[in-house]
């Protein structure tokens, strides 16, 4: 079952705020993750983010999901007007490169990296631990129209 931060993680901005869910690795787990992250984003009134938020969680969590054995977490996180969204795994192999558009266009698998690079303002990943398990957190963000 998922878990999920009943009450977001406020930093020092008080507009600001972090949820996190946990989820198993289950297929499932994407669907699940993305009606969260569009809840979350309609309930703080960022519904202008809500369809691209919810194609870049899905190609991170997705990839969490179908390509480790391990637990995963999404992670979601609203500060100065950005919005990041990330995906931890249990696999600390760093993702396969994105591919270029053309390429992504033409393949029927492996869209998800070039997908959020294509739709994401910035990216990128970091090796992480969680729980005792090594693994690495992959993630993007979204500005907010000025």
């Amino acid at each position: 079952m998922p878990e999920i931060d009943a009450e977001p993680e406020f930093t020092s901005d008080p507009e600001s705020w972090e949820y996190s869910l946990y989820i198993p690795n289950d297929l499932r787990a994407v669907t699940v993750s993305r009606r969260t992250l569009r809840l979350i984003l309609t309930m703080h009134g960022l519904i202008s983010l809500v369809d691209t938020a919810e194609l870049l969680a899905t190609e991170l969590v997705s990839n969490a999901v179908r390509h480790t054995k391990g637990p995963a977490a999404l992670r979601v996180r609203w500060s100065a007007g950005v919005l990041r969204i990330g995906a931890w795994d249990a696999d600390p192999r760093p993702p396969e490169p994105p591919r270029e558009l053309e390429q992504l266009v033409e393949s029927q698998d492996g869209r998800g990296l070039g997908m959020v690079v294509a739709c994401a303002d910035l990216w990128g990943w970091q090796p992480l631990s969680r729980f005792g398990n090594r693994g690495k957190f992959v993630w993007c963000e979204l500005r907010a129209a000025a």
